[in-house]
């Protein structure tokens, strides 16, 4: 199956469980890829999950706009690695993860034909994009989701 988000060909990583609780090992290890996560989170992201300044514009045929960076985060708590941001109008960043030898976003649909610019970018901390307590919750919110998904399968 073909998938429409960046570096979908090379997502193919293991969860990192050895850093994660017994609860967390149990539940993300049944996620194979990021490509699983993704088709589990296209279920799950909504626009209570959307960025406040861009949900009037979410819609469901564009799930991954403004889910970006308490997405890669919770890429980053399954999946380890880094988390990256391209500088975008506006002064925001649109975060993606660097796992290894391996970079992909999961929410790279939302620019539709716009190519994105992935080097060369800093890296982003969650206690600064988590210092907004919206988005914070936002990552919860998500996060607990996933969970409740994971429990089911």
């Amino acid at each position: 199956m073909d998938y429409k988000f960046y570096g979908w060909q090379e997502a193919d990583v293991a969860p990192c469980t050895e850093q994660m609780n017994d609860e967390e090992r149990e539940l993300y290890g049944k996620i194979k890829d990021p490509r699983m996560l993704y088709d589990i989170l296209s279920a799950i992201w909504c626009s209570d999950t959307c960025a406040p300044r861009m949900r009037q514009d979410w819609s469901d045929d564009n799930k991954t706009l403004g889910q970006c960076s308490i997405t890669a985060f919770l890429v980053q708590d399954i999946f380890g690695g880094d988390v990256y941001g391209i500088l975008r109008e506006g002064g925001n960043y649109h975060c993606y993860n660097v796992v290894g030898e391996h970079k992909f976003d999961l929410t790279s649909e939302q620019f539709g034909d716009e190519l994105l610019d992935y080097t060369d970018n800093p890296m982003q901390f969650r206690k600064v994009h988590f210092a907004k307590e919206e988005k914070r919750q936002r990552y919860e919110y998500l996060k607990n989701a996933l969970k409740k998904v994971l429990k089911d399968v």
